[in-house]
């Protein structure tokens, strides 16, 4: 079914994507609040797969909060990477003990999953990042593989947290520096392209999609400005940016199916373009969407 959101049969939130073997994962978290209830109920990550960007398969249940003991409950924004052979998805949730959000990671030989908690034990907890007080930072973990294989993971909700990985990838390799970007709200994601790295992000809020570029996946970050304005419905919004078969594609959710809103969003794709200059032309959003590649 072609158009926008691209999943209609359940209210998905949230965006990542990777590729492998030509095929393209796409990672959500599911909106399913009880009828009359205007909050945020996600209780599992879902998993979608298409070699066309058009029809999407979707997968069995890999990964939900029951599956970090340590967890309370919430499946919010998550990213997974490949690397050493396994699929590492790095997610933020409640922490059953700790106060605060916490970010985990669990861990699959296949992109499907099923996965499994790789830590036994939360990766970043309120009392380990800088600004303790603020109880609802740890939201939004992205992780970007540089060129040496070396992992950046990059956080956080009204600031913007910076680490480095071990090779594990499990654990956090030297201190956590917090990044300056203007309008800064949540939901951050990295991607390389021609040399420069791109850091988009919700951007004030109701949120629009905003970005720096830098030369260094360490900054300094130099803000572009918005890449894609208010979505339909919805006051939140999450990109992914993709690569595949030689164009490049932009991944949101909005509000857009019936009954939908900022508490029952759906995740929609549309394609993304560069300037001659390497900066992003904006978003075009679109009912529409992409045609079949």
């Amino acid at each position: 079914m072609m158009g926008n959101p691209i999943i209609r049969h359940k209210f998905t939130a949230d965006p990542t994507v990777i590729e492998h073997n030509e095929t393209v994962y796409l990672y959500t978290g599911h909106d399913d609040p009880p009828y009359g209830i205007e909050d945020y109920v996600m209780n599992e990550w879902l998993c979608f797969s298409s070699k066309d960007l058009i029809a999407w398969n979707e997968h069995p249940v890999p990964l939900s909060p029951a599956d970090f003991t340590w967890a309370k409950s919430d499946a919010f924004a998550s990213k997974v990477v490949f690397q050493n052979q396994r699929f590492y998805w790095y997610v933020a949730v409640s922490h059953a003990n700790i106060s605060g959000k916490a970010i985990g990671v669990a861990v699959s030989n296949q992109p499907e999953g099923p996965f499994k908690d790789a830590k036994g034990a939360a990766m970043i907890t309120q009392d380990i990042i800088p600004d303790k007080e603020l109880m609802m930072v740890n939201l939004d973990p992205t992780v970007f593989m540089d060129d040496e294989g070396r992992g950046h993971i990059f956080w956080g909700n009204s600031k913007c947290y910076y680490a480095k990985l071990k090779a594990n990838m499990i654990e956090l390799d030297g201190p956590i520096e917090t990044i300056l970007l203007p309008g800064f709200t949540e939901g951050a994601h990295i991607h390389k392209r021609n040399g420069w790295y791109y850091l988009s992000y919700g951007f004030e809020f109701p949120e629009k999609v905003a970005y720096a570029m830098s030369q260094s996946i360490n900054g300094p970050w130099e803000f572009k400005g918005i890449l894609n304005d208010i979505a339909d419905n919805c006051q939140t919004n999450r990109p992914a940016i993709l690569d595949f078969k030689g164009k490049s594609y932009f991944f949101y959710h909005n509000g857009a199916l019936r009954n939908g809103g900022s508490h029952r969003r759906s995740v929609c794709v549309d394609h993304l373009y560069y300037n001659d200059d390497n900066t992003m032309q904006r978003i075009i959003m679109s009912s529409k969407g992409i045609q079949k590649i």
